[in-house]
């Protein structure tokens, strides 16, 4: 097994390990500094198609990319074809290359308007949906889903071969349902059902959460790449990680105290230089909590981390860090 890329469409990804779309975690700081420790490609935060159609705003900072951050994918999610294609017009003047459409979404919000992984109770109208993305859309076009809506409703396999035969790139396929959220264990044999039907590539998703799963992902579902999620939160070097396990080389030591701070403040620099500092401060409180999983004394970071407000207060806590 090796680490060799693979094509979505006329886009050449550079590898196997891929970070998943995740709100409110994968902005452009988070994804940049995920491509640097490894990562094939990147996703952005989903975006909703008819804040696009609509010109919302706040949407448009869900839209900025780094040219630092190639292959990066961004996701939208919708409920009607046309406002999809529209969204997808909009998108095609974006630096992106894959455009990914949302259909496992586990959130109430927007499961009870349709969305999301709601889209996996309606075949036909999720096959006309990713027509009239591919169809607007001068990127190649992927599609995330989950292994069914609930466990009497599993059709994965189904909604993949729709997808392909709509004119998808690429099928992402996590192995839980709605109804799971991201309890239990992913069901890796519907992942490797979905990829057996398939011609295009299909990528795994669901406990990938190091070097060793992902190869054993790779290897027992035949998927061409792997989706890292929960496991990338407060851990970028993972992909390093996964890098070396494909390549049959022994996984590398993780992080050492100096580079464990140096990420951390790093991470809110460039928090900072997009957001403002005290906007930044409350966004890194979570990814300082992440962090804390690889320090001898989490409990009291992840206390102290859940009142920060300046960089001067995160760089003291990051000279506390022990390991």
């Amino acid at each position: 097994m090796t680490d060799q890329g693979f094509s979505i469409g006329n886009v050449n990804i550079p590898g196997k390990a891929v970070l998943a779309p995740m709100a409110g975690v994968t902005d452009l700081p988070f994804r940049v500094l995920c491509r640097r420790q490894g990562a094939s490609m990147v996703c952005c935060e989903m975006v909703s198609a008819k804040a696009l159609y609509y010109g919302n705003k706040k949407t448009h900072e869900l839209l900025r990319i780094s040219p630092e951050e190639h292959p990066v994918s961004l996701q939208i999610f919708g409920s009607e074809p046309e406002i999809m294609g529209e969204a997808a017009k909009i998108l095609n003047d974006c630096p992106l290359d894959i455009l990914d459409i949302n259909m496992g979404c586990p959130v109430p919000k927007v499961v009870k308007n349709g969305e999301g992984s709601a889209l996996m109770k309606d075949p036909v109208l999720a096959g006309r949906i990713i027509e009239a993305v591919v169809k607007a859309s001068d990127r190649p076009v992927t599609v995330k889903i989950r292994k069914g809506f609930d466990e009497e409703h599993v059709n994965a396999p189904e909604i993949a071969r729709i997808a392909e035969l709509s004119g998808a790139s690429a099928v992402t396929v996590h192995g839980r349902t709605r109804e799971q959220y991201y309890s239990g264990e992913a069901d890796w044999d519907v992942i490797a059902g979905a990829a057996s039907l398939l011609s295009i590539p299909v990528i795994g998703n669901g406990d990938v959460t190091d070097g060793e799963s992902a190869v054993r992902m790779i290897r027992d579902t035949g998927v061409s790449a792997v989706m890292v999620g929960r496991a990338a939160r407060g851990n970028p070097w993972i992909f390093g990680e996964i890098g070396s396990r494909l390549e049959g080389k022994e996984s590398p030591p993780g992080p050492d105290l100096g580079e464990i701070r140096e990420m951390v403040i790093r991470h809110a620099e460039m928090q900072t230089e997009m957001y403002g500092e005290a906007r930044a401060l409350r966004m890194m409180r979570s990814h300082v909590m992440w962090y804390s999983a690889l320090l001898s004394h989490g409990k009291d970071i992840r206390r102290r981390a859940g009142s920060l407000e300046t960089m001067e207060e995160l760089r003291e806590l990051a000279g506390s860090f022990e390991i």
